[in-house]
């Protein structure tokens, strides 16, 4: 064992640490345990530039109230230096173990320096504490969750005053202001009793839960009125559990099955092994709920609330999950269709996405007159560029998503909303149903419309040490020596966002990319008009590499079309792995 991590891990077990945390980390020394101690304590928890995310445990490089409360200090001295302190600091939770300790945690430390807090009382979805920073014009906001991670995840989500995720430059003054609180001794806090009774910690009720909803009250298309469509709802053990059939039922959606084993919060998630509306195993028990009832919608909520998950019934009768590309491309689709039916759809209207969200949104935006802005992968770029478009009058925010699930059909929150898109993906379904189409039927009316497109998502977890160094080996091996062609199909030019650098192959003729800001990503853009992209996760031990291929398609002929564009995906996916493999 290192000595540094050794000396480190020896400072863990005596006061001013808790008995609970000596006791762990002693009992780890004393069973040699060198992996496990080297993983916690070989650096300090990253504070990025969106927060911190890790493993629940003792140690530097684990999530806990020690790591926690340096975090919430750093924020506060960041915060403190601000000309708005006094207008407080919203705090939300999700349904995860430890979250209400390390809420309660962060409200004690910002309201022992000063700050007000804004504490709210039951776990809350992620786009609620976006909507109350806006609706209570707080300075910040922090939300304690790991959004879809696995149970033994917790982490802790920055916000500034304009409702979105830390962006520059704030992102980076408060990384400074966390890196300087190297002591658990230089953190200040109160009591939560003495909190709540000074009036420094105000607990929320329903107060910003009935804003919300009138918020959504006013961007509906369509007036409150009982609907026979019909739901099987998940909130997979998570925030939804209350406020989503809430919201449906408040528009008339009086058809809301909750599946039972899952509609109890729970952050060990006994049902599942991942709480992700992506993964097609969380989604057994409420498809099976859907059967059950002949649901005309299955939607799934992630623990947070900001991601939602699809399935309705295909051409054969069953249901399909539908993808997040799938599922923001319908609601985008509807949403610029509907507005500019009804007149609404304004002349500077935009839609944003991030790069490796499907083109096919694109599309549908440049055809209704719709201006497209991509931007980085994380929402808080959306949520950036809202910001922008406040400021500028330069556009008016129509919708926004990204291919992970997340969606913003609405401009009063800005970061991804699963409780809005769930409530106008069951509005879509009522006027479909108005029309005599089913949801399948809307889809492929874009597909021929449009195009097929079809994407796909691998993902290589590479943990610890020495995976952190193979994802930057991979990913600097493709960017010094970038392959030539995919599955045999030359590539047409690269785009490197780490350098914002354009390069085409064939002449070899370099451009600077302008309006994005530098991200370790590779974008490959081959000839027959698929796309690779490849870059390592911000949040998770992951390398991830986006696929999409376009076919064009005719009326009555999706099935064939389909078959093909899955063959060049499973190509250009095996072809990656092998170049992946051969390193």
């Amino acid at each position: 064992m290192k000595d540094s991590v050794k000396s480190r891990a020896n400072e863990w077990t005596k006061p001013p640490f808790d008995s609970e945390t000596t006791q762990e980390i002693t009992a780890l020394l004393e069973a040699g345990n060198e992996k496990e101690l080297e993983d916690r304590f070989y650096r300090t928890l990253e504070f990025g530039t969106g927060g911190l995310r890790g493993v629940i445990g003792a140690g530097t490089n684990r999530m806990n109230i020690y790591t926690v409360g340096m975090a919430t200090q750093g924020l506060a001295n960041y915060i403190m230096k601000t000309e708005s302190p006094g207008n407080g600091v919203v705090i939300a939770r999700d349904s995860r173990r430890f979250s209400d300790v390390f809420a309660n945690e962060t409200a004690c430390i910002l309201a022992g320096n000063g700050i007000p807090v804004y504490l709210f009382e039951d776990i809350t979805p992620t786009p609620l504490a976006s909507f109350a920073i806006r609706y209570l014009k707080a300075v910040s906001g922090v939300v304690i969750t790991a959004s879809h991670n696995p149970p033994e995840y917790n982490g802790y989500k920055v916000y500034w005053d304009d409702g979105g995720q830390i962006t520059p430059p704030h992102d980076d003054l408060i990384i400074q202001e966390v890196a300087g609180v190297d002591s658990i001794e230089k953190i200040k806090k109160i009591g939560l009793r003495e909190g709540i009774s000074s009036g420094l910690i105000r607990v929320l009720k329903d107060e910003v839960t009935n804003a919300y909803i009138k918020s959504l009250e006013e961007a509906a298309l369509r007036p409150i009125g009982r609907s026979a469509v019909t739901i099987a709802y998940t909130p997979l053990h998570g925030t939804g559990y209350l406020i989503i059939p809430r919201v449906l039922k408040h528009f008339g959606f009086e058809n809301v099955m909750v599946q039972d084993e899952q509609g109890r919060p729970d952050g060990g998630f006994p049902t599942v092994k991942y709480p992700n509306p992506e993964e097609k195993e969380a989604m057994n028990l409420v498809t099976a709920l859907a059967k059950a009832n002949n649901a005309d919608i299955i939607m799934a909520t992630d623990p947070d609330a900001d991601r939602m998950g699809i399935g309705f019934k295909g051409t054969d009768g069953e249901y399909i999950l539908i993808n997040g590309n799938q599922i923001g491309t319908m609601l985008e689709y509807y949403l610029l269709t509907r507005s500019s039916e009804n007149g609404s759809l304004p002349s500077n209207a935009a839609v944003v996405k991030t790069i490796v969200t499907t083109e096919l949104q694109r599309e549908i935006a440049d055809h209704l007159g719709c201006k497209m802005y991509n931007v980085l992968t994380g929402f808080k770029w959306i949520a950036s560029k809202m910001k922008e478009f406040d400021e500028t009058g330069s556009a008016t925010f129509l919708f926004g998503g990204e291919e992970s699930y997340g969606y913003l059909p609405v401009s009063f929150v800005r970061d991804k909303d699963a409780v809005s898109s769930c409530y106008f993906f069951a509005e879509m379904a009522d006027w479909l149903r108005g029309k005599n189409m089913t949801l399948y039927d809307f889809l492929a009316q874009i597909y021929t419309r449009y195009g097929l497109y079809l994407e796909d998502m691998h993902s290589l977890t590479l943990k610890g040490v020495e995976g952190n160094k193979r994802i930057s080996f991979i990913m600097e091996r493709f960017r010094q020596s970038p392959p030539a062609a995919f599955n045999s199909i030359p590539v047409e030019s690269i785009d490197d966002i780490k350098n914002l650098v354009r390069k085409r192959l064939a002449s070899g003729s370099e451009a600077k990319i302008t309006g994005l800001p530098s991200s370790n990503v590779l974008q490959f853009f081959i000839e027959d008009g698929s796309k690779i992209t490849m870059r390592p996760s911000g949040t998770e031990p992951k390398i991830k590499f986006y696929f999409s291929v376009r076919e064009k398609t005719d009326a009555g002929k999706l099935a064939e079309s389909e078959i093909e564009a899955r063959k060049k995906l499973a190509a250009l996916k095996e072809d990656m792995l092998k170049k992946i493999n051969a390193l």
